[in-house]
Formats: structure tokens, C-alpha cells, sequence
């Protein structure tokens, strides 16, 4: 039987469901002590320090900001509508008889959210005031609206995907299964969309019954991108290891010498002297000045052919032991540090030495990297990263969600359940479908993807046990990114045999 709630005569910011109501404590979501608890009348409910979020969950996902529907009304429909999917055994709840019967994950709950959000605004710009005017017209308008892309002229110009169409349809089902829980508007009591026909039929979603909705990646795609992957893990990981442990130091000695830097008004000649002599005594090249400030002193007036010109005098004044090189001090110095140069060079600090791999033409042995800046040397660790994540994902079987849940130490023991024959295995959890949480589980995977994981930690800067491997990542940012390989900066990937990845069931 179906409990109606009576409406108060007479709105007054109230639910007469959950007001009062301790957000988390009602849903099961458990907290760390001493975290402030969301309460139902706060506009943000922030769930980022729930205990048990899966790493891939946004931290914007993890705030339901309610204050974008602007409609008091609204903005308390939504909530009740939210807390009701957190928390479907709720005695005002559980007895609607097309309301949920298991708890919606925060991901479900933030998209239902959104989209709720941005009906809310769309009824607003249309000049519908209340919920209770929605009948068939107003929701058939609102479907093709989220539906169809338009140009600037108003014609249509292509059709949103099928999940887009779904949402669009699910606020409209939420409303009118939600109905009789709403405190300060609710649509008409006669309303059934569709028929009662489900969101994801109306939205004309593929089931995956037949097929992935998701397509394989073609082989003229992967192939090649796993083959550089390989190449990219197993030649050039050992060396990106060594370039990523010189940027830890480089940045440990900048930052013990940085905290003993002093300011001066006179050019610091005897400093300089010493400093520009060790270089010599050494024969270590001067550093370079990244590309953009030689391009920042070429707009301030430097000449084109000046020696000094790509010279990275600030690092140099922190060297000598001063927070910056003044323009004024180079009447006085310009002499010393053109003799430097012309002695030793300047020459980007990174990779001077670079080892020697084999490149396509296995003839030639070419440095695995030319000398790098900074920035250049961190981008390119992180190439290294991208491409451990590669194999991972393209050889194990391994969801995101699970590569995200990875961490150090996650290599678990080599067994030899026959002899000669060893077993490589991967400790993670499962995220999708299960509690929260997730459950741990083991993947047995091949050699390269076990040695990839052993790659990812050993260029990570954090490596206690039991860090996250990689976190959180957009593979599709990271992808692009990445590009193609530079042309003077790596050499270029031998031909590798292709592999074909494990299916997932």
C-alpha cells in the first residue's frame, strides 16, 4: 500500500520526511571521527572523506552542491529525491512502491543530481513555475531538447548519445516514482511517461547482451600503440628510473639551498668567481635557460647572438648562494661568465649522459634521450608512467577502477605451480557492483605487465607500502598528452611482435 505524505499548508523551507537528518548516518556512509557530518538542510553534502570511496571517484562527484537550483522549492525536491536513493530503506521511503530497492552508488546519485539540476533550469527558462504543471508536451519538449544538437540557427545538426538520452529520461521517471515523498512540489498525481516504459528503453540504450557497448579497439590502433608501450617499459624504463631518482635529487639539494639563501645589493663577483671555477675545473656545461625565458629575453631586447642569451643566470645565483641575479650586476659579471662559457658550454642539465639503446634500425645505437630542462625531464617520466599504464590495461584485463585501486607492493609473490612454469599475479579490488569498498581480488597476468607494475614503483616518489600505484587518472588526458615521441628527444621504437590481449568476461 502506498503512504501519502500530506503537504504542510504552508511551505516553510522544511521536508516533512528528513529534516534534521544526518546525511551519512541515514545512508550507511561512514566517516572518520571527528569529520563534520552532512546534515540534511546544508546545500553542499560533501561525502570526500566517506570511508571506502573508490579511488576513481571524482572529488567533484564526491560534493552534491545543491545550490544551482535556485527554486527553493526544487532545491528540496532534489535533496529528498537524493537521500532517498542513498537511503531506500528509510521508513517514509521503502513503502513507494516504483522507488529503489537497494541504495544508489554516490556516482549514480551525483548524476541523477546533475541532471535534475539541469531540467530544474530548463523548466525555469520555459516559464514553468511549478512541477505540477509538467504533462506530456513539457516532457516530450525537454527529451528533444537533451536530445537533438542544434546549430546557432536552430537546426539540428546531430543527436546526443544514448546515455544522455537516458538521464534526460530518468529525472522525469525520478520525479513521478519519487512523487509522494516531495514536501513543497511534486508533478501531477496522472503523470505516467512513456507508459511506464524505462529509461533506458526510451533512451534506445544497446543492453550489451550482443556486444560491448563500448567497441575494441581496432588493431591498426592497438598494435602499434602497445608495441611503443613495450618499447617504452622494457628499453627505456631503466633509464627513465635513473632520470626520475635525478630529478628527486636536484630538487632535494634546490630546496636545502634555497632555505640558505641570502639577498644582496652588490654584484656578488668573489661568489660567482668560485662557482664559475668549479664549472671549469670540471668541464661541467653551464645550464640552459628553458626555451620560453630565452624567448621572454629575446621580446626584452637581448640580442639574437649574445653568448649569455640561453645562460640560466638565476640558477646559477642560487648556486653562488643569492635568491636572484640582478640585470644591474651584468656590467660586472658579463666578463667572468663569457669566459665560462666559452670554456665549458651551456648545455640543459638533465640526461647529459644519456645511455646508449638500439633504435629501429638496429645498427645504430642512439642516446635514449637528449639532454632535457626540467620540465622536459618530468614530462618525460611521465611518458614512461603512460606507457606502464598501457600494458596494464591493454594485457590484464584490468578495469580502470581496478588499475586505479593498484598499489605499491600490489606484486604479489611468483609461484611455480609446475616446473619452469611461473605464475605472475596482481593484488587489487573490485569496484563495479560491489559494496563499498570493493573486494579484494587477484589477477593472473603475464610477465610484461608484471614488470610494468615493477616500473610504475620504481619511478613513483612515494614508495612506502601500500601508496596508491597510480591514483586517480584520465587515461584519455594522459593519451594525448603523451603524443607522439618527440623526434630529437627519444629514439625511435624497434618493431615489437604483437600481442593479443586476454579478454575480459
Amino acid at each position: 500500500m502506498t503512504t501519502v505524505l500530506a503537504t504542510a499548508p504552508a511551505f516553510d523551507g522544511r521536508s516533512a520526511v528528513f529534516a534534521g537528518t544526518d546525511v551519512c548516518r541515514e545512508a550507511g556512509l561512514t566517516l572518520p571521527d571527528g569529520t563534520g557530518h552532512p546534515m540534511f538542510e546544508d546545500d553542499v553534502w560533501d561525502f570526500t572523506d566517506v570511508v571506502g570511496l573508490p579511488v576513481q571517484l571524482a572529488l567533484c562527484t564526491r560534493r552534491f552542491d545543491f545550490t544551482e537550483i535556485t527554486d527553493e522549492r526544487w532545491r528540496l525536491v532534489g535533496k529528498e529525491l537524493v537521500l532517498a536513493m542513498l537511503a531506500p530503506q528509510h521508513p517514509a521511503v521503502a513503502p513507494l512502491p516504483r522507488a529503489h530497492r537497494t541504495a544508489l552508488h554516490l556516482t549514480s546519485c551525483a548524476g541523477r543530481l546533475d541532471e535534475l539540476t539541469r531540467f530544474c533550469r530548463w523548466l525555469s527558462e520555459h516559464g514553468v513555475s511549478r512541477l505540477a504543471q509538467i504533462d506530456t508536451r513539457i516532457r516530450d519538449a525537454y527529451m528533444a531538447h537533451r536530445r537533438y544538437v542544434l546549430d546557432e540557427h536552430g537546426a539540428v545538426v546531430g543527436e546526443q548519445g544514448p546515455a544522455t538520452r537516458r538521464a534526460a529520461a530518468q529525472v522525469v521517471v525520478d520525479l513521478v516514482n519519487y512523487r509522494e515523498l516531495f514536501t513543497a512540489d511534486s508533478v501531477p498525481a496522472d503523470l505516467r511517461p512513456w507508459g511506464g516504459a524505462t529509461a533506458s528503453a526510451i533512451a534506445e540504450m544497446p543492453s550489451g547482451r550482443i556486444e560491448n557497448k563500448t567497441q575494441p579497439i581496432d588493431d591498426t590502433v592497438l598494435q602499434p600503440m602497445l608495441a611503443a608501450a613495450l618499447f617504452l617499459v622494457s628499453s627505456l624504463g631503466p633509464h627513465a628510473v635513473e632520470l626520475a631518482q635525478q630529478i628527486r635529487e636536484a630538487d632535494k639539494l634546490s630546496a636545502r639551498k634555497t632555505r640558505g639563501l641570502r639577498a644582496v645589493h652588490v654584484a656578488p663577483v668573489a661568489e660567482f668567481t668560485e662557482l664559475l671555477n668549479e664549472y671549469t675545473d670540471t668541464c661541467t656545461p653551464l645550464p640552459m635557460l628553458a626555451d620560453h625565458h630565452v624567448a621572454d629575453r629575446l621580446a626584452s631586447g637581448w640580442a639574437a647572438d649574445d653568448p649569455l642569451l640561453t645562460l640560466a643566470t638565476g640558477v646559477l645565483a642560487r648556486q653562488a648562494g643569492v635568491t636572484q641575479f640582478e640585470a644591474r650586476w651584468m656590467s660586472r659579471l658579463r666578463g667572468p661568465l663569457e669566459d665560462a662559457v666559452t670554456s665549458v658550454g651551456i648545455k640543459e642539465v638533465f640526461a647529459r649522459d644519456a645511455a646508449g639503446v638500439t633504435a629501429a634500425d638496429p645498427s645504430l645505437v642512439l642516446p635514449w634521450t637528449l639532454p632535457l630542462h626540467r620540465l622536459q625531464a618530468v614530462a618525460l617520466v611521465g611518458i614512461v608512467r603512460t606507457a606502464t599504464m598501457i600494458v596494464l590495461a591493454a594485457a590484464s584485463g584490468m578495469r580502470a577502477s581496478e588499475l586505479m585501486e593498484l598499489r605499491i607492493g600490489c606484486r604479489l609473490p611468483l609461484e611455480e605451480p609446475t616446473p619452469g612454469l611461473t605464475r605472475y599475479r596482481l593484488a587489487s579490488k573490485v569496484v563495479k557492483g560491489q559494496p563499498l569498498g570493493g573486494t579484494d581480488d587477484e589477477w593472473v597476468v603475464i610477465e610484461p605487465v608484471y614488470r610494468a607494475v615493477e616500473l610504475a614503483e620504481d619511478l613513483h616518489d612515494d614508495r612506502h607500502e601500500g601508496a596508491l600505484l597510480f591514483g586517480r587518472f584520465a587515461f584519455s588526458v594522459r593519451y594525448k598528452w603523451c603524443g607522439p615521441p618527440h623526434p630529437t628527444r627519444t629514439c625511435s621504437s624497434p618493431a615489437s611482435p604483437p600481442i593479443t590481449p586476454p579478454s575480459r568476461p
